[in-house]
C-alpha cells in the first residue's frame, strides 16, 4: 500500500514512524512533514489549509490511504472531499469533526445526550458572558468556542482572572474568530486523563489511557498549552473505571452520532477528569492526541497498517490489537516564548546520541534542516519518548534524552509523571486484558 500521513508535528512523526514498520506499507509519505519526519518518509510540500492541493497531492501519489493528523482539515471537511473523490482516508467528516471545532456544539451534545460533564453556559456576547460568570463559584474554566491550537482553554482562579480571560477573548479577540463565542464551566476536581478509541462506526478499539500535562510549567502552573509531555500506564485507570468509561461516555456519544446523522469514523479523543462521582467528560478531540500519541503508539505491539485497514473496511472489531505491559513517557522541548510568541531558528545540537540510550526516540515536530544545521522552526520542537520496564525508569530514560539536547532558550517541564509516582495505585490493571472492542447499541 501507498500511505500518506497529513501534517508536521510529533504526532505525525510518531504515526509515520509506527507506520514505516507495517507490512502493509510498500510507499510512505507526508505531507509537509518536518525533518525528522524525512528521515523514515518522502515528504511534500502543501498547505493543508488548501483541500484541493491535498486532494490532488493524494491522486498523484496515488495513495491507497491517508492519514489526517491535525484537526484544522478535518474540521474543514478533508475527509468529505476525499470521499467525493473516491479517495481512501481515516478522519471524521466535517459533521462529525464538530465534536472539537466547536466548544459550544460539543458541551450542548452531550446535554441533548446525558453525557456526563460540568455545569456550563454559553456567551455570544462579552457582555452576556460577565454577568453569566457571577453565577460561577471560582476556579471557573473559560473556553473560547472554536480551534485555537490547545491554548483556548483558561482556568481562572478568580472572577477577575475570568474577566481577563472574557476581555482578551471576546473583545481584543487574541484567537481570532476562536474567542468570539465562549462557554464558562465548572472546575471539576480530580485527575485528569485521556481516553483515545479508534472506531469505525460500529466496533471501538480503546488505545491505551495516557495522562497529557498542559500546563506550560512544573506544578501545572502557568497558561495552557498544546500539551508539555504524557505518559502512558496501565495504573491510570482500573477495569472497571475503564467499562464505566466505555459505558456511559464513549458508547452514548457514538449513538448520539449516529442518531444526529453524523456517524463517527476515525481516531477520538476523550478528555475526562476522574471525579469522586465517576468520570466527567472536559472535552473532545476529533484526532489522535500529540504528545499523547507518542507514547500510545511507543506501546503498540500490533500492525498500525492493519488497524487502519480494518477501521476502514468497517472491520475494526474483528483485529486482536497487542499492547507492551511498559509503561512509555514523553517530554516535550519547546521553543523560549511558547506559547504566545515562540523564537526559531535556533540551532539544536546532541540528537544524533540520544536514541542510542536504548529504548528512546525523538519524535520532531517544530524542526527544519538548513546548510546542514538541525534547526528549531516552531513552539513545540520535540518529544523526548522512552519505554521501560515500570515508570520510574521511563521516567529517567526520557530525561536523559533530554539531557543530551540542547538549542538556545529550550524549555520542558521537569515533572511528567511525577503525580504518577506519588501515588498509591489500588489497582494494576494490564490493558491487553481489557476488552478489545464493543458494539454500541444505544446509549448507556
Amino acid at each position: 500500500m501507498k500511505l500518506l500521513v497529513l501534517g508536521s508535528g510529533g504526532r505525525e512523526h510518531a504515526l509515520v514512524w509506527k507506520l514505516h514498520e507495517s507490512q502493509k506499507m510498500d510507499e510512505l509519505y507526508c505531507a509537509p512533514g518536518n525533518a525528522g519526519i524525512a528521515q523514515e518518509a518522502e515528504c511534500r510540500p502543501v498547505d493543508l489549509s488548501d483541500t484541493k492541493a491535498v486532494v490532488e497531492l493524494a491522486k498523484s501519489l496515488r495513495a491507497d490511504l491517508t492519514i489526517v493528523g491535525p484537526e484544522a482539515p478535518l474540521v474543514a471537511g478533508i475527509v468529505d472531499e476525499f470521499e467525493r473523490e473516491g479517495l481512501g482516508i481515516i478522519g471524521p467528516s466535517k459533521a462529525a469533526a464538530r465534536l472539537e471545532g466547536s466548544k459550544i456544539f460539543a458541551k450542548e451534545f452531550m446535554r441533548r445526550h446525558n453525557i456526563p460533564t460540568a455545569r456550563f453556559e454559553v456567551a455570544d456576547r462579552y457582555e452576556d458572558a460577565i454577568k453569566a460568570l457571577a453565577r460561577f463559584a471560582p476556579p471557573v474554566v473559560i473556553k473560547a468556542d472554536g480551534l485555537a491550537a490547545g491554548k483556548g482553554v483558561r482556568i481562572a482562579r478568580n472572577h477577575p482572572e475570568a474577566a481577563q480571560a472574557l476581555e482578551d477573548f471576546m473583545v481584543r479577540k487574541t484567537l481570532g474568530s476562536a474567542g468570539e463565542r465562549v462557554v464558562m464551566e465548572e472546575c471539576l476536581r480530580g485527575e485528569e486523563t485521556s481516553f483515545i478509541i479508534l472506531t469505525d462506526g460500529r466496533g471501538i478499539l480503546p488505545l491505551v489511557t495516557t495522562q497529557d500535562h498542559k500546563a506550560l510549567l512544573d506544578g501545572d502552573q502557568g497558561p495552557n498549552t498544546g500539551g508539555m509531555g504524557a505518559y502512558s500506564d496501565d495504573t491510570l485507570l482500573s477495569e472497571s473505571q475503564h467499562d464505566e468509561i466505555i459505558r456511559c461516555i464513549v458508547a452514548p456519544t457514538l449513538a448520539g452520532m449516529e442518531m444526529e446523522n453524523a456517524r463517527y469514523r476515525g481516531f477520538l479523543y476523550f478528555g475526562l477528569m476522574m471525579t469522586v462521582s465517576g468520570p466527567m467528560l472536559l472535552e473532545y478531540n476529533v484526532r489522535l492526541g500529540d504528545p499523547e500519541a507518542q507514547p500510545i503508539l511507543m506501546r503498540l505491539r500490533s500492525d498500525l497498517g492493519d488497524l487502519l485497514v480494518a477501521m476502514r473496511e468497517g472491520n475494526l472489531a474483528t483485529v486482536d490489537v497487542h499492547w507492551s505491559p511498559n509503561p512509555a513517557v514523553c517530554v516535550v522541548l519547546a521553543s523560549k516564548g511558547y506559547p504566545a510568541n515562540p523564537e526559531i531558528d535556533k540551532v539544536i545540537t546532541g540528537y544524533e546520541s540520544v536514541e542510542a540510550l536504548g529504548g528512546v526516540k525523538i519524535f520532531h515536530a517544530g524542526t527544519r534542516v538548513q546548510d546542514h544545521h538541525l534547526l528549531t522552526c516552531g513552539g513545540r520542537v520535540m518529544g523526548v519518548t522512552a519505554m521501560a520496564q515500570d515508570l520510574p525508569s521511563a521516567i529517567q530514560h526520557a530525561y536523559a534524552g533530554v539531557g543530551k539536547l540542547q538549542f538556545e532558550g529550550m524549555h520542558y517541564r521537569k515533572d511528567i509523571g511525577a503525580r504518577a509516582l506519588a501515588r498509591t495505585p489500588n489497582i494494576v490493571v494490564r490493558q491487553d486484558r481489557l476488552p478489545r472492542s464493543v458494539r454500541p447499541i444505544s446509549g448507556k
